[in-house]
Parts: C-alpha cells; structure tokens; sequence
C-alpha cells in the first residue's frame, strides 16, 4: 500500500473486480466478439451435456447412468461456471468454489465408474479378491516401486472407496468456510501471511487431492487391461486432462498474477486478469473436452462377460473378450 501511495504501483492494480456493467462498458468491438464466442461456446457445452443427459438416462441401466452423467458433467459445469465468472469478475470466488465442488465429487465417480465397469462392488470383489494390487501409481506413490502388493479384500475395497470421498466432502466443507471467511474479508489469495486463511486452508486442500487421486489411479492400473473394449484409457485420460486444467493450470496462473508476472490492466487488477484470463482459456479447452467426452460416451455396450472358475488362462480370456459394440 505505501508503494502505492509513493507512485510505485498503480492505484488501479490494487482495486477489487469491477462490477458486470462498469467491465461491459470497457469492452470494444474485439472485446464483444470473444465475449459472445465464448458465451455460446459454453452454451453449446451445456446443451449438448443435457441432451446426453436425456440419452444416458434412457438407455443405460441405474445406477451406471447416474455415475457416467455425473463424469460427463465435468467439463460443461467447469465450463458454465468459467463463463459466469467471466461475465461476473466478482463472482469467480463462488464460481471457482461451485466448479472445484462438482469436480471433487467427479473424482470419486470416476472410481465407481471403474467398479461398475466391472459389474458393481460385488462382481468386483468375486473376479479380483486375493489378488495383488500394485499401489505404487501416481500421484502418491509413483517412486516407490519397491512397495509391496496388496491384496485385494473388502476391507481393501472400502479404503479406496473412502479415500476418494474424502474430497468430495472435505472439499466442499472447505470451500464453503472459504467462502464465508471472504465475504468477511478474512480470506484472500494474496495474504501469504502466517495469520492468513489461504495459506492454511489451500495446502490442506492440496494434500487432499493427492490422497483422492491415489486410490482412483490404483483401480484403474490394476483394472484397465479388463475394460480396455470400453475405451477406458480415453475416457480416463479425458478425467485426469480436466483435472489439470481446471486444477493445476488454474493454480499457476493465479500465481502468475499474484507475482505480477501478469500485468494489471484497469479496470482490472492484477489478480483478476489473471482470473479473466484462466476462465476464457478454460472455456475453450472444456469445450473441446465435452466434445470429445460425447463421442466416448455416446455407445452402448453389453455387460463384460461373467468370470469363469476354470482357472486363471479362462478368466483372463473372458474378461478380454471383444464386446458388441452399439451405435447410436
């Protein structure tokens, strides 16, 4: 602040976000265009996400329909919120909360989805109890190949389960006590201060992405090889793509701005065109992934084939079995 007041740093860089009209009124005929380019780019994404939607629900069976339209759903909400927070430069505190939420939730979906795959939790732990596991996979774990197998269990099972959920809840316990702590004033991005909020409740939440994302990625490496006729691995890479974006990419970006790498424009300062600047880039690449997610998810296939109790060669057989293929 003294800096600002000896002319060092533009007033205009330390103000909050400006207001939707006063923002609208700044815009030229460049600004218009990417505004509306990027509305309808975010619409579409939501409209083509509710119609599949409607067609997930009406040709698969529950509860894989519930899962598999909540996975979709990632990018077109992660998409309609970046718009919103777009139009809205002061709301991008709710909008970032409202994205992050749905996708914490995604990440445990994305676990069951897995297991529903491979014919729900009981057929699960028929085909793969007493097998090992490899648990040395990312993101926790992926130096320590030394680490032993673990059989799988119910009780093993259960862990995973938990692991994942953890964020979905923890989460959005967070961000809403984020939220409150800002609307008061005790919470902002830029304190790095001891006594901040941020730099307590940001690390925590990190820690908690870590320990979700291990027990998903344990499933699928162990699982994949089973459910690779489904376009598994695509599917995956689409979650664990959304997943950088909206997460990491976000991250770096917001440290750019709070180091001044990213220059304050007034009205806005230098930490909400970075904020500009995430949502705009994130609108495009959710757009791109809702598009590829529809081609992934808009087939049918029949139910993987139930496991033999001829032996190990059998089982590995059956279960990579070509399946029919449906299109719509």
């Amino acid at each position: 602040m003294e800096e600002a007041l000896n002319g060092t740093i533009d007033p205009a860089c330390l103000q909050e976000p400006p207001l939707a009209m006063d923002m609208i009124k700044q815009l030229d005929a460049f600004g218009f265009c990417l505004y509306f380019m990027l509305t309808l780019m975010s619409s579409v994404s939501l409209l083509l996400y509710l119609e599949q939607c409607v067609y997930i629900y009406k040709k698969l069976p529950y509860p894989k329909k519930t899962t598999i339209i909540w996975v979709n759903g990632a990018a077109p909400v992660i998409a309609t919120m970046a718009c919103i927070g777009m139009w809205i430069p002061r709301a991008v505190m709710i909008t970032d909360m409202t994205s992050n939420c749905y996708f914490a939730v995604v990440v445990y979906k994305v676990l069951v989805l897995l297991i529903e795959e491979l014919g729900g939790s009981s057929a699960f732990l028929q085909q793969f109890s007493g097998k090992p596991f490899r648990i040395s996979t990312g993101p926790c774990c992926c130096c320590c190949p030394c680490l032993p197998q673990v059989p799988m269990s119910r009780r093993m099972l259960f862990l995973l389960k938990l692991g994942a959920l953890q964020y979905a809840i923890l989460k959005t316990v967070l961000s809403v006590l984020a939220v409150i702590l800002w609307t008061n004033g005790n919470f902002d991005l830029s304190d790095l201060e001891i006594t901040g909020a941020a730099i307590w409740i940001n690390p925590f939440v990190g820690i908690l992405t870590i320990t979700s994302l291990w027990p998903v990625a344990i499933v699928f490496m162990n699982t994949n090889r089973y459910l690779r006729c489904l376009k598994i691995i695509p599917k995956y890479a689409m979650y664990q793509l959304v997943l950088i974006l909206s997460q990491l990419q976000t991250s770096i970006i917001n440290i750019l701005a709070l180091d001044g790498t990213i220059a304050c424009a007034p009205p806005l300062s230098s930490q909400a065109r970075g904020s500009m600047l995430s949502q705009q880039i994130m609108i495009m690449e959710m757009f791109i992934i809702t598009l590829v997610t529809r081609l992934l998810y808009r087939r049918t296939y029949d139910a993987l084939p139930s496991e033999t109790h001829d032996g190990d060669q059998n089982t590995t057989a059956s279960l990579e079995a070509t399946h029919m293929e449906h299109d719509v």
